[in-house]
């Protein structure tokens, strides 16, 4: 004979789970009433639905930063759809996570995944959980851990674009304009000697074959091509950018003004470097009025 299945059984699975309802109900018939049961069942379902969304491409997210003192994280989710990225439990579940991050000092995706929550539930059950209950893919992409030397910036752009700056010198301010700048101007060293040496090749190949076009001599076009090369340089070097905030200096400038040195810096834009899938409605129609 079949359990009775109260009202107040499927509520409080629901809140265990996340779930929806007609789901935890059906759980609790299955399970005869036992409510561990019923969210072991419901986990183990999770599971096999993560493990068939898990190729499908996420091409949306969150960044979320927290910092203490000295030490901060950087925390890049991601989803399917710009939809769920603004979901509450989305954006819920990746506040909880960022803040296990911080609170355990944790530097890598793979050991957050494990960490477990105050509940004894790790980072990766409550991720299939949410999985089941959102219907998309959701992934931990990226994680940094920064313990700064004597200042650590912060800066967040719309939870889309993310920057930890380890500052040696200076203070919170110009560790925070930094940020800024770093999230706005993107780049991809702090000096230009540390721009790597395949980068460096593959843009003056560009140059030389741009000069020898011009017809030049070919002493004014070595001196083009040594012109561009320091200007791409510092295009792509933090140092060498003008400062966003005043294009007058460049970031050099405001470091040496404020006896500072940037040790190192961590940039995540969300998503950034996924290809998203462009869905084409009217071929979609087209193909299912063909099908038919």
């Amino acid at each position: 004979m079949s359990a009775v299945i109260s009202a107040s059984l499927v509520k409080e699975l629901r809140e265990r789970t996340g779930a929806a309802i007609m789901d935890c109900k059906h759980a609790l018939v299955t399970a005869n009433g036992d409510l561990e049961a019923a969210i072991e069942a419901m986990r183990v379902s999770g599971q096999a639905k993560a493990v068939k969304k898990a190729s499908r491409v996420v091409a949306e997210g969150v960044v979320m930063i927290r910092h203490d003192g000295k030490i901060g994280v950087m925390l890049e989710v991601n989803c399917e759809t710009d939809f769920v990225a603004r979901d509450v439990s989305f954006l819920d579940f990746t506040t909880k996570v960022v803040d296990l991050a911080l609170k355990n000092e944790i530097e890598t995706t793979e050991a957050l995944m494990d960490a477990k929550f105050a509940s004894g539930e790790s980072v990766e059950e409550v991720r299939q959980v949410l999985i089941t209950k959102i219907g998309e893919n959701i992934q931990l992409r990226r994680l940094a851990l920064m313990r700064a030397e004597s200042v650590l910036g912060s800066y967040s752009h719309s939870g889309k674009i993310g920057v930890l700056v380890n500052l040696s010198g200076g203070d919170e301010v110009l560790a925070k304009d930094l940020a800024m700048h770093i999230a706005a101007s993107k780049p991809a060293v702090i000096l230009p000697e540390q721009v790597s040496q395949d980068l460096v090749e593959a843009e003056r190949k560009i140059q030389i074959e741009q000069a020898l076009e011009s017809g030049k001599p070919k002493e004014l076009i070595d001196k083009m091509i040594e012109g561009r090369m320091k200007k791409f340089l510092n295009e792509v070097s933090l140092v060498g950018q003008p400062f966003v905030k005043d294009p007058s200096v460049t970031v050099a400038d405001l470091l040496k003004k404020n006896a500072a040195k940037v040790v190192d810096f961590v940039r995540f834009e969300a998503a950034e470097g996924i290809e998203k899938k462009v869905d084409n409605f009217a071929e979609e129609v087209m193909a299912q009025v063909k099908g038919n």
